[in-house]
């Protein structure tokens, strides 16, 4: 079901994937509608659970926890496989007290991520925001257009040897969906 809700998020930028993918799972178009109906009802509900009870109860146990530092503090990084995206791991990051402060897909450790050199080296579902931050720095965060979606500017050259230009790609759950011009 949690991959049927990752989906309906991503159906608005990359249909033609979300329609491959669904094929894959054996599912169809009204499934992840109902799968993401259920999970709004249960993030909404008036007697709706902490973020991180909703993931384990629909997720299980984490695969992997560690410590994860960021500036003074500490926090506790939790990832789940995801069988669509064998190479990646849904990740919840949550600050002390348990509350969940980031929620998105990253690179499984061990799995090697895509080389990004160029902007043709950045396909729809190739690599994960923090991948592209790394691969062209400085990139600066932005508010995406709804939530479990961000935007990150960055400038990158369009091919080998080519002049670096501004962009702003866009990822839903924390994988690159699109890359429309800035």
């Amino acid at each position: 079901m949690f991959q049927l809700v990752l989906l309906r998020r991503m159906a608005d930028h990359q249909a033609g994937l979300v329609e491959d993918a669904l094929r894959e799972l054996g599912e169809s178009r009204s499934a992840m509608r109902e799968a993401n109906r259920r999970w709004q009802a249960m993030v909404h509900s008036p007697r709706a659970r902490g973020a991180l009870t909703r993931y384990r109860s629909v997720l299980g146990p984490p695969q992997s926890r560690d410590a994860r530092r960021i500036g003074d503090l500490t926090c506790e990084a939790l990832r789940w496989p995801v069988p669509l995206w064998p190479d990646l791991r849904f990740e919840v990051l949550t600050a002390p007290g348990g509350q969940v402060w980031n929620e998105w897909l990253v690179r499984a450790p061990g799995a090697p991520g895509p080389a990004l050199r160029t902007l043709a080296d950045l396909r729809p579902w190739s690599c994960t925001v923090d991948e592209v931050a790394r691969a062209f720095p400085p990139a600066t965060p932005m508010e995406g257009s709804a939530p479990t979606r961000w935007r990150l500017a960055f400038a990158a050259p369009a091919g080998a040897g080519g002049q670096p230009r501004r962009v702003v790609a866009e990822f839903t759950w924390g994988l690159l969906q699109r890359l429309p011009e800035s």
